[in-house]
């Protein structure tokens, strides 16, 4: 990984570049917004393709709502990365975060893939300034890395993350590119990448707003010693096993550096009818801008969160119902409990765990969330300008 500066951020670090040694098995996930940008459209065609030897990612402009000379300048940019990467374009990933709809400077771009890859490197230091090189309203550079045995050999499996706001499932305002030297065909890739974004990635939730750029990436160098990973075998759930839990680290980091948090939450809904109802229900109370700003205010107000589990759109009983606040009781089977004391206290935790069993079932899931504050509202009052 390198990063270098090209100039489309006021400071700093903006260019990502990743080199593999060769080709890679590769998989991706992309937004859902039928509004997307520039470098997604073009990435989605290179990850069809299975095979992928770069990825080229800037900051500061999203290259998104930019036409055809958008995408020409996505075009432009795997090329670049290319020819340092020693490969074709149709082999790199190129990926943008930043405002929507203005041009893409395409000199400065050249700049930082430049100097990014003059800065190529293999150790943790590369990998930091290539976190750092991604970020934008971040506070701080997003990493993870696990390691799993498969046949009594080392698996490993890495990634660096970016994203604080615009942030709602499927995906989220996110880039992502991970890393893992299993031997692995693209299409198994591809379904262990599914079922570790399903309860991560697509578990995020800051303010309920999609973006136009989010993409994850994962590159697979087939370097290891241990047999290629099979779908249905042990291997392949070990490895999805460790893949999720690398996403659940990135993906709560994400939720706790929400633009302006002050709180990171954990919203944890079992007893529900289902698993699909306590999806529902569990992104009803995180996406409540009445529970996020209670939250922030450290104001224990729990009829905010059965109000929003009443109104998901999922089978919910009062007199079943019961909720804590980081362990304190706050609401049971229809009856709210004299705790108040003991919950205003935990609400002032930099952590907060809202659990809600509603008694109905099996059905459990959980969200990752964060606050509203004020500093969430002059941060997007003022991010265009």
């Amino acid at each position: 990984m390198g990063a270098g500066r090209g100039g489309l951020k006021t400071k700093g670090d903006d260019v990502m570049l990743l080199v593999a040694e060769t080709p890679a098995t590769a998989a991706a996930l992309f937004t859902t917004n039928k509004m997307f940008a520039a470098p997604v459209r073009y990435s989605r065609e290179v990850a069809k393709r299975g095979r992928v030897k770069a990825i080229v990612a800037n900051a500061g402009n999203a290259n998104a709502a930019t036409g055809d000379a958008g995408y020409a300048n996505a075009k432009k940019m795997a090329a670049m990365a290319a020819e340092y990467a020693g490969c074709k374009a149709s082999e790199v990933f190129v990926a943008s975060t930043g405002v929507i709809g203005r041009p893409l400077d395409m000199e400065k771009v050249q700049a930082g893939v430049t100097n990014a890859a003059r800065a190529l490197g293999d150790d943790a230091k590369a990998a930091a300034a290539a976190a750092l090189a991604i970020m934008t309203l971040d506070t701080r550079p997003k990493s993870a890395q696990r390691e799993v045995k498969i046949a009594g050999k080392p698996v490993r499996i890495g990634g660096i993350t970016k994203g604080a706001g615009m942030m709602s499932p499927k995906l989220a305002t996110m880039l992502c590119f991970l890393t893992t030297d299993a031997k692995i065909s693209a299409g198994v890739l591809r379904s262990a990448l599914r079922a570790a974004a399903a309860t991560s990635f697509d578990r995020i939730i800051i303010d309920g707003d999609m973006s136009t750029n989010d993409s994850v990436f994962i590159l697979a160098s087939g370097r290891s010693a241990a047999p290629a990973i099979k779908v249905g075998t042990a291997a392949y759930r070990a490895f999805v096993e460790c893949l999720t839990d690398v996403c659940v680290d990135l993906a709560k980091q994400m939720a706790g550096d929400g633009e302006g948090a002050t709180k990171f939450v954990t919203v944890n809904v079992t007893g529900a009818a289902d698993e699909r109802s306590a999806v529902k229900q569990a992104r009803a109370i995180a996406n409540s801008a009445l529970v996020k700003t209670a939250l922030f205010g450290c104001d224990p107000n729990w009829g905010r969160v059965l109000a929003a589990a009443g109104y998901a759109g999922a089978p919910f009983e009062e007199k079943k119902a019961v909720l804590k606040f980081n362990g304190a009781l706050a609401f049971r089977k229809g009856v709210p409990q004299p705790e108040g004391g003991r919950l205003s206290e935990v609400m002032k935790e930099r952590e907060i765990a809202i659990e809600l069993d509603l008694g109905l079932g099996d059905g459990e899931a959980v969200i990752y969330t964060c606050d509203f504050s004020y500093d969430y509202v002059r941060i997007n009052a003022e991010y265009h300008t």
